[in-house]
Order: C-alpha cells, then sequence, then structure tokens
C-alpha cells in the first residue's frame, strides 16, 4: 500500500498551515500552488488552490489538475483539506470535492471531520463550535461569503452530495480504535458514502487517524487529522534532501482583505505604529486609480518604514458594500485591487509581505507569480512563514483573518527579519 500522499488544501493558509506542522515534525513537505511545479520525491507534499469560494465546477477543474498532477508525481494517496469550520456553503464545495476524490479513487466511505480543539474549534453530536458557542452564534456568522448559518455538519453537508453521510460521535471514539472501526463498518454496510468523525478533544483525532491510515483512504479533513494522518504515513520517510528556508529581510509592507473584528483590532495596534491606508471598495475613481493611488501612498515609505493596506472595515461597512456589489462581487474587487497592489510594491523593492485572509493571501500569490514555497516549521507564532521560490528572495507570512493575537502583525514583521 502505497503510503505517499498529496495534500489538496481549499486555500494557501491552510496549505502553509499543514506544511509548517509537517516540517515542524521533521518531515519534507513543499507547498506547490500550481500544478506545474509539483515533482516527486517527498513523503507528503501540499497544494494550495482558491477552492473554497469558487463555483462548484471551477472547484472541481482546479482539484482534478492538482490531483492529477500529484498522480503523475507518484502520490498514490490524495486527501482534500477544508478548514477547520469547514467554510462553505449549501452549494458546495466540500461535498464535491469529497465526491469527486472518492469516485476518483474508487473508495467508499470517506472519512471526514472538521475541528481544531487546539483553537477552541470542536465538534460534538455533528454540531460544530467556535470558541465555546455554536458557529451559528459565534463572530463567523458575519462571514461575508460562508456565515456557516447551521452548525448541524452532517445535515449542513448532506445540502451538498447525495450520498448519505453518517455519524461516529465522541461517545463511540472514547471507547477507543475496536469500536470507532465497527462504527464505520457499519455505516459503510448500510452504504453511507461519507462518515463524519466529531472532534472534541484530540483524542477524537487521534482515532479517526489510525482509521484513515490503515486503509487507503481519501480525507476530507480539517488541519488536526490531515497532520496527524499524514505523519503516520510519513513515518520512516527520509530524511529532508534540502537546506532550511531563510527570511529574505528588506522592506515589509502589510495586505489585509479579510474583515471582522479580530483583524480590526491587529490593524489599530498596527496602526499606532506605522502607517495604514484603508481603500474603499467602492471608491468611485475606478479600480485602476485605486491601485496607482495606493501606490503613489506606499512608494516614499518602502526602504524607511513598514506600511499596511487593507480593504477591512466593519459590519456596517461590509454591509454597504455588499449591498452594492453583491458579496462575491464585492470579494473579488478586494483581491484584485490588493493582489494587484502586492505586485506593484514588490516591484517597488518590497520583499517581506504579511497577508491577513485565506482567500487574500490566494489573490497575492496568484499576483505575485508565485508557483511553490517552502513553509517554515511552527514557531511562537504558529505557522504561516514560507519562503517563496524564484529569482528575487522574497518571505510571506499568511494568516487566516481570524486567527492571532492583537499585536500579531507587528510581531510578523519582525520575524521575517534575516
Amino acid at each position: 500500500m502505497s503510503r505517499s500522499l498529496g495534500i489538496v488544501a481549499d486555500d494557501v493558509t491552510g496549505a502553509l498551515m499543514v506544511a509548517g506542522y509537517l516540517e515542524g515534525g521533521g518531515i519534507y513537505c513543499p507547498v506547490v500552488f500550481d500544478p506545474t511545479a509539483v515533482v516527486g520525491g517527498a513523503p507528503v507534499i501540499v497544494g494550495g488552490t482558491r477552492t473554497r469560494t469558487v463555483p462548484v465546477t471551477d472547484a472541481l477543474a482546479e482539484l482534478q489538475r492538482m490531483a492529477d498532477a500529484f498522480v503523475s508525481a507518484g502520490y498514490a494517496r490524495l486527501a482534500y483539506k477544508a478548514c477547520a469550520t469547514f467554510d462553505s456553503t449549501e452549494y458546495g464545495n466540500i461535498g464535491p470535492a469529497a465526491d469527486f476524490l472518492a469516485d476518483r479513487q474508487g473508495l467508499r466511505p470517506v472519512l471526514m471531520s472538521a475541528g481544531f480543539p487546539r483553537y477552541g474549534t470542536t465538534v460534538h453530536q455533528g454540531y460544530l463550535f467556535y470558541r465555546g458557542r455554536l458557529v451559528s452564534e459565534s463572530i463567523k456568522r458575519f462571514d461575508p461569503l460562508t456565515p456557516m448559518a447551521d452548525p448541524d455538519l452532517v445535515r449542513f453537508l448532506s445540502l451538498q452530495t447525495p450520498h448519505r453521510i453518517g455519524l461516529v460521535a465522541h461517545a463511540t471514539l472514547r471507547m477507543g480504535l475496536p469500536a470507532a472501526r465497527e462504527a464505520v463498518d457499519a455505516l459503510a454496510a448500510e452504504r453511507h458514502g461519507h462518515v463524519f468523525f466529531d472532534t472534541t478533544d484530540d483524542g477524537d483525532v487521534e482515532i479517526a487517524a489510525e482509521l484513515a491510515v490503515a486503509r487507503p483512504c481519501i480525507v476530507a479533513a480539517s488541519d488536526p487529522l490531515i497532520v496527524a494522518y499524514a505523519k503516520r504515513l510519513a513515518e520512516g520517510a527520509s530524511a529532508d534532501p534540502m537546506p532550511p528556508p531563510c527570511h529574505a529581510g528588506g522592506p515589509g509592507a502589510v495586505i489585509v482583505g479579510t474583515v471582522g473584528p479580530v483583524v480590526l483590532r491587529q490593524l489599530s495596534v498596527f496602526g499606532a505604529a506605522y502607517p495604514v491606508l484603508t481603500i474603499d471598495l467602492l471608491d468611485p475613481h475606478g479600480e485602476q486609480a485605486t491601485i496607482a493611488a495606493a501606490l503613489d501612498w506606499a512608494t516614499p515609505l518602502i526602504g524607511t518604514r513598514s506600511f499596511a493596506i487593507s480593504t477591512a472595515t466593519d459590519q456596517a461597512g461590509v454591509e454597504r458594500t455588499q449591498a452594492a456589489l453583491g458579496p462575491i462581487a464585492a470579494a473579488r474587487r478586494a483581491e484584485h485591487l490588493l493582489g494587484s497592489i502586492a505586485k506593484g510594491l514588490h516591484d517597488r523593492g518590497v520583499s517581506r509581505f504579511v497577508v491577513a485572509g485565506g482567500e487574500t493571501s490566494g489573490a497575492v500569490i496568484s499576483a505575485l507569480g508565485i508557483t511553490s514555497a517552502r513553509a517554515f516549521p511552527e514557531g511562537p507564532l504558529g505557522t504561516g512563514f514560507c519562503a517563496a521560490d524564484g529569482p528575487r528572495p522574497l518571505s510571506l507570512y499568511l494568516k487566516p483573518g481570524k486567527l492571532g493575537s492583537d499585536d500579531i502583525l507587528l510581531q510578523a514583521l519582525e520575524v521575517m527579519q534575516p
């Protein structure tokens, strides 16, 4: 049974998070953002895609391209990594992705999980909790694209797939591996297409990982199960053939495209020390003028002071923008503006980028033409740091919008000093 694993992550911050945890465990795990950059040789490889919020057909096309590249490079096992809170809508894309890989691999049921107990995201009796509250009652309900109104993930995911979803609850997982295996076998006999595991604590994750590794299985999962699964598969792999990455140093900039109270506090702390430019997505001058004005504002600061450029706004601002443009169009405009600005900043000499927001991070990676990167192992600020391949040194810290201390933007720029 092949133990090589190709993981397709639904955004680039998730890809770097998984790779960082594995690199910290001594497992060489390159990250690619373009299927043409896939090469064999590593026990685990992660593809950072932008499949979370695009239409299902686009997401599946991108998933297929990355899966084809992985298999061609010798990665026989495939897994799909969603975020810990399974950010999605009733139309996709987690269920369709799991169905695609199941059909491709010829294997059902698919083992699935959400949650990340370390960060206060848990699943109990199939219900998703975020920092101690049902996800539908947490700050996640304000997410502009994936507000997660239904905390029952079995019911919610059932809207995305024609296949039945069974649940292995915490009480069964606490009974140990034999009981959990028996529960999965019973659900498979009842022709469930997917089996969803509770993630009430780390013990649930370990049992699910043991079940996953014992079969040629694919997983649609959040970070803890993917990491535990990959570590088991990579056990005994050869040592890292590549030297550890180094930060680029040089001028730094912060790009913020996510929204919500967490990042607004982070920007406020950053703004007490450095200049911050906030872009209005409804600026009547048009996108090209907005990009040019932002670059004119930033150019005198490059190499003299760090700075931030942001589209972040409060909930009233989000609602105003979405009323004018629609949720998807507003998000895509923010991504286009910030990606274009990041490219302009890089052309002007910026070599350290702190980027807040998964979709924004994907837009910046794409605009900068980065096809692959090496993740740094987990450090005091967690994961998300990487050194990008290319002719010019470039360091990035890509973080999910709702994670991090109030001063994390300041700390990240300091960490990226060589």
